[in-house]
């Protein structure tokens, strides 16, 4: 196993400055030494490293940490929780990014969750990157109420990185999908790409009149990044954020909740936390850590990927198709899975990406003779991949 410790500085928050039971049952990387990742659990990662960013900051703001330290455990959190403490910005942002694709790399292999905090939303492409030394293809959300698409031929920057995610070669990224896109800030062509490559966008406006329909993309996804500043300023800090609409706090909160109770999720950041921002703004960031950790308690294994005997399973006839539509709707959770059969060879990549999350309204819909919108999609890139 590869030394990450070489990427940190530790923590300055001392267990006098937190009033819960977090800081005292955390793994924390303080005076007292890098902490031994022995267990699965989630490792709270720091990262301000914004020059790529509007901020074009390296300094670090850890009043996050006090405040979820003030907070106490939930329950069932029978997992360790490591404080990994802070990756100091390289000499360049691509010794930046290269740290970090190490660290994911390395904390994903050991069936521990990567939270990334701080920094700007290029830092996606340095996950994604640890992924890569994985050689899995995955799936990708972005919370976010733009797409940051940008351009291949110009640099990437906060706003502008999807475009450069397509372009790596070798290419393991499966699906993209975005919940929380403001069309007025959204050109038209950038959401033409999304259709032709069959992403999923969940628009701001459709989360707000039914926030189940973004669950199963949460549950589909490997790698997310939330966009701070996809939050409604007057819910963090009108002075550093320039959003005047935007996910109130608690949506934002339950975001961070599905996407803990994710069995497919494997690392998760919180991207345009401006480095001087507001005690309330940096309250509700340890909030959403403290609802991200309480989903992975809440996580109950039910992504169904080998037995499925343990799933009710659905056949729904659709006329002038020769083959049912296959559901599966899990004992445990009550939650859904629609499958896309595509032949593929025995151990093919793909694997994992027949059996697509979806929720009860796609299978109502089957049964009105209406082909769900995701099974078309998945098809799709399954038969041109």
């Amino acid at each position: 196993m590869k030394d990450i410790s070489i990427y940190f500085k530790p923590t300055v928050i001392s267990s006098s400055d937190c009033k819960g039971d977090l800081r005292n049952s955390a793994l924390v990387y303080d005076d007292g030494g890098f902490p031994e990742i022995e267990n699965k659990g989630v490792a709270l990662i720091y990262v301000p490293e914004n020059r790529k960013s509007p901020y074009s900051s390296l300094e670090g703001n850890e009043d996050f940490r006090k405040q979820f330290y003030s907070f106490n455990r939930g329950d069932n959190w029978d997992f360790s929780i490591y404080d990994l403490g802070t990756i100091a910005p390289g000499e360049t942002v691509d010794d930046t990014y290269f740290a970090l694709s190490q660290v994911v790399s390395e904390l994903v292999k050991r069936d521990v969750v990567p939270m990334v905090i701080g920094g700007s939303q290029d830092l996606l492409m340095a996950c994604y990157k640890g992924f890569e030394h994985l050689e899995r293809m995955i799936n990708i959300c972005s919370v976010d109420s733009s797409l940051d698409v940008g351009s291949p031929d110009s640099e990437i920057s906060s706003d502008a990185y999807v475009s450069h995610l397509l372009m790596q070669r070798p290419c393991f990224l499966f699906n993209y999908a975005n919940i929380g896109m403001q069309r007025p800030l959204v050109q038209g062509k950038d959401i033409h790409l999304f259709e032709n490559l069959y992403f999923d966008i969940c628009r701001l406006g459709t989360f707000n009149s039914d926030f189940r329909l973004a669950e199963p993309l949460l549950r589909n996804s490997d790698l997310i990044s939330v966009d701070f500043n996809s939050i409604k300023n007057s819910e963090t800090d009108p002075s550093k954020y320039s959003n005047v609409n935007g996910f109130k706090s608690d949506q934002i909160c339950q975001i961070m909740k599905y996407a803990g109770m994710s069995d497919k999720m494997s690392c998760i950041s919180i991207a345009e936390v401006h480095p001087d921002q507001s005690v309330s703004a940096s309250n509700l960031l340890s909030q959403m850590i403290w609802y991200f950790v309480d989903g992975l308690a809440q996580r109950v294994g039910d992504f169904p990927i080998e037995n499925k005997t343990r799933y009710k399973k659905f056949h729904v006839h659709i006329d002038d198709f020769d083959d049912d539509l296959i559901f599966y709707k899990s004992h445990k959770s009550s939650r859904w899975w629609l499958e896309v059969s595509y032949p593929a060879a025995e151990g093919s990549k793909y694997e994992r990406h027949h059996l697509v999350p979806c929720n009860q309204i796609d299978y109502d819909n089957a049964l009105k003779n209406k082909i769900p919108n995701l099974w078309w999609k998945t098809l799709q890139k399954l038969s041109h991949s």
